[in-house]
């Protein structure tokens, strides 16, 4: 078990990393190597010969290896992304990047999303080296740089250019999974994810005949782009249950003891209440508009309107949703990828997923492990270039009323310093198991 250090080490590195500002504006306005360095130093510490790698100069990747003792088994990759999303200090009760400690509570940007994970990863291995423990299979150690945009100077770097340093890896495990769920009835559930639903973020264009504001104009482009616009935003997407949401919803109506018809999910998910939450955005494929952009002046038609959309579409559901966005944006507006990845589907029958479940259910023996599937994407679609199955594994033991989802790229995001302690805990005896 990991040893009392290691629960005052991940406070005070998760404090550490939040204090080191790597917010990450996209398009470049970012710079990681502070934190990589961080990073680096401490698994230095714990006998590790930890790499820094650069696409670009400032976004800073590292990696390690750690010799599990079992060369027969396939490695095993951990990884944690070392950016934040941008946060404004007026809104928030404390500033972002304080890393204050208050009430047993850490605050600040990178919290839970994710530099508490890159913190738990840290305390564990130098843990280890404190003990003398190794992990039966090798763990390969990733932060990366760049999740929080394209991805392209951190896991998309590391997959195309270092393949190498991933030898023999064929899962992996981030963030997004392992975390209290109160369902509001004194349940407890820990979704673990064995999925996401690709990215499809999208850029319109409509093209018309500009003119006078005053003049009849049927070839407008603003009117073309709006139409099309509100087709997509009021599109119905059809129910399509993906393996890992079938599993979900069936393991969640055993919890609540009802029937898991999967015929009619929407009245399944009314069954589960809150619980629902937990599969209902990954149910569709879905496409919401987001920015709109369009003419000069007010008396002016522009000859052209864009609009740009995010969407997301679920595992095997990729030709759907370009058919669907083909009949949706009619002939007078073209559409295109800005940025496109992959969905992800996990099996939930794995040794590795029941591993993760056992650690989970040893140290919240009251709670409910279930599978689910991401909404949003993680550095897992990068690193399945290499053949590597990835799991949203970043445990916490949440008090009730204390909104995990709501502090994703929210205002006030924390963590508390007991949740810290589980996490290590818990990782700490699956990374050993697995």
């Amino acid at each position: 078990m990991a040893d009392a250090q290691a629960l005052d080490e991940v406070v005070g590195f998760t404090s550490d990393l939040i204090r080191i500002d790597t917010t990450n504006r996209g398009g470049g306005d970012c710079r990681e190597r502070p934190a990589a360095e961080y990073a680096a130093e401490r698994l230095a510490g714990a006998g590790l010969e930890p790499v820094l790698l650069e696409r670009t100069p400032g976004r800073t990747n590292v990696v390690a290896r750690i010799e599990g003792t079992d060369p027969s088994a396939d490695a095993l990759l951990v990884h944690g992304h070392l950016d934040v999303v941008p946060a404004q200090a007026e809104d928030w009760s404390v500033h972002p990047f304080s890393g204050e400690v208050r009430d047993g509570v850490v605050w600040g940007r990178g919290a839970v999303d994710m530099k508490n994970m890159d913190a738990m990863i840290l305390a564990v291995v130098r843990s280890w080296a404190r003990q003398g423990v190794r992990p039966r299979r090798d763990v390969v150690i990733a932060f990366t740089a760049d999740e929080e945009a394209s991805a392209e100077d951190g896991s998309g770097f590391l997959a195309d250019q270092h393949a190498g340093l991933f030898e023999g890896c064929t899962e992996g495990v981030s963030e997004s999974g392992a975390y209290t769920f109160h369902d509001g009835a004194g349940r407890e559930i820990y979704p673990i994810a064995a999925g996401e639903r690709g990215t499809a973020w999208l850029k319109l264009t409509a093209r018309g005949r500009a003119g006078h504001g005053s003049k009849v104009n049927r070839e407008n482009a603003v009117t073309r782009l709006a139409a099309a616009i509100t087709r997509i935003g009021s599109h119905e997407w059809p129910v399509r249950l993906t393996p890992t949401v079938r599993a979900a919803l069936t393991e969640l109506a055993a919890v609540y003891g009802v029937e898991a018809d999967l015929r009619d999910v929407d009245a399944l998910l009314d069954k589960l209440g809150p619980a629902g939450h937990l599969v209902e955005a990954t149910l569709r494929n879905s496409a919401n508009p987001t920015m709109l952009e369009a003419g000069y002046k007010i008396n002016v038609i522009p000859g052209e309107a864009v609009a740009h959309v995010d969407g997301r579409y679920l595992p095997g559901g990729e030709e759907e949703f370009r058919a669907t966005l083909d009949r949706l944006t009619g002939p007078d507006v073209d559409w295109e990828f800005e940025h496109r990845e992959v969905a992800l589907q996990a099996p939930v029958d794995s040794p590795s997923f029941a591993a993760m479940r056992a650690a989970v259910k040893e140290f919240a023996p009251e709670g409910h492990v279930v599978p689910f599937c991401m909404g949003g994407g993680t550095d897992a679609k990068q690193f399945s270039r290499l053949g590597i199955t990835g799991y949203g594994f970043s445990p916490l033991k949440l008090p009730e009323g204390f909104d995990y989802n709501a502090l994703f790229h929210g205002v006030d995001e924390r963590v508390p310093v007991e949740a810290l302690h589980f996490g290590v805990r818990v990782l700490d005896r699956f990374l050993r198991t697995a």
